[in-house]
C-alpha cells in the first residue's frame, strides 16, 4: 500500500470539487493499491470494510452470476456496504490491472468525523450515483 497525495485525488471526479486543502486532508485517510487482472476486488455477500475509487483499469460488476456493468477510471465501488454497514451487494472482478485509491472503514469514519462538510459532499455524490443506478435497475458492490 502506498500513500496518496492531494494531486492524485484532484484527478478523480468524486474529489475534484473539493478545495486543495480539503483534498489534502482526505488524502491522509487514503491509500493506493494495485489489483491484478482477474482478482476479485470485492465479493458479493462478504463484509464491507473498504471503499475504492478506480484511477486506472477496468472491472466488471456481477451479482448472482449476472453481469450488471463495467467500471473504469473515476468510478467508485464499495460505498453501499461501507456507508450502510451491510455486506457487499455484488462482486467486482478486475478485467485489467487496476490502480485504485482506497479508504478503509476506520479511515472513512475518521474522515467523516473530522470533516463533516466534505463527508456530506461525498455522501451526496454517492447518493446521486445510487439513484442513477436504481433508475437503470443496477445494483452496486
Amino acid at each position: 500500500m502506498l500513500a496518496v497525495d492531494e494531486a492524485r485525488l484532484k484527478s478523480l471526479p468524486l474529489f475534484s470539487s473539493l478545495s486543495k486543502r480539503q483534498r489534502a486532508k482526505v488524502a491522509r485517510h487514503c491509500h493506493l493499491i494495485l489489483i491484478s487482472q482477474g482478482e476479485h476486488v470485492v465479493v458479493e455477500g462478504h463484509s464491507a470494510y473498504t471503499f475504492f475509487v478506480i484511477e486506472e483499469g477496468t472491472a466488471a460488476v456481477v451479482s448472482a452470476g449476472r453481469h450488471l456493468r463495467d467500471l473504469g477510471p473515476g468510478d467508485f465501488l464499495g460505498e453501499i456496504g461501507l456507508v450502510r454497514g451491510s455486506g457487499r451487494t455484488a462482486s467486482v472482478i478486475a478485467t485489467s490491472n487496476i490502480t485504485a485509491t482506497v479508504m478503509y472503514a476506520t479511515d472513512f469514519r475518521a474522515m467523516k468525523d473530522s470533516m463533516p462538510k466534505v463527508a456530506r459532499q461525498i455522501d451526496e455524490a454517492i447518493e446521486d450515483r445510487l439513484a442513477r443506478d436504481r433508475l437503470f435497475g443496477l445494483e452496486r458492490a
